[in-house]
């Protein structure tokens, strides 16, 4: 226990400031939730095919991503032979352009039509 705290007895003044830094990082970032959010946390318009899915006209991309993961989980719609794969109900057609089946990591390509460019 003497070591330690001669080893970092010194450098209490750093371990404060990472403190304070990393706190007001964090709260820099709670911010984003308020709408305010930049990049994949910005809510946008979406079109009126997501909208109807999601309920609601403005969505960020992730919280979208999100609640289309949940409702594939919910309904239990992966390919059990191959997690990767999508099976597509009609609800989900409407949003991957009718195609029948999805891979996991094109939902964000099929998804990027749907929010419409702010002016």
């Amino acid at each position: 226990m003497m070591a330690t705290s001669r080893l970092f007895g010194r450098c209490g003044g750093l371990l404060e400031a990472a403190k304070a830094f990393s706190a007001s990082f964090a709260s820099s970032y709670s911010s984003s939730s308020s709408g305010n959010g930049r990049g994949l946390m910005r809510v946008i318009p979406v079109s009126p095919q997501l909208g109807k899915f999601l309920g609601a006209s403005e969505a960020s991309r992730t919280d979208a991503i999100k609640k289309i993961w949940d409702y594939i989980k919910l309904h239990n719609l992966q390919n059990p032979a191959n997690k990767k794969e999508i099976i597509c109900d009609e609800k989900l057609k409407t949003i991957f352009a009718g195609k029948e089946s999805v891979g996991m990591l094109e939902i964000s390509k099929y998804l990027s039509p749907h929010f419409l460019k702010s002016k």
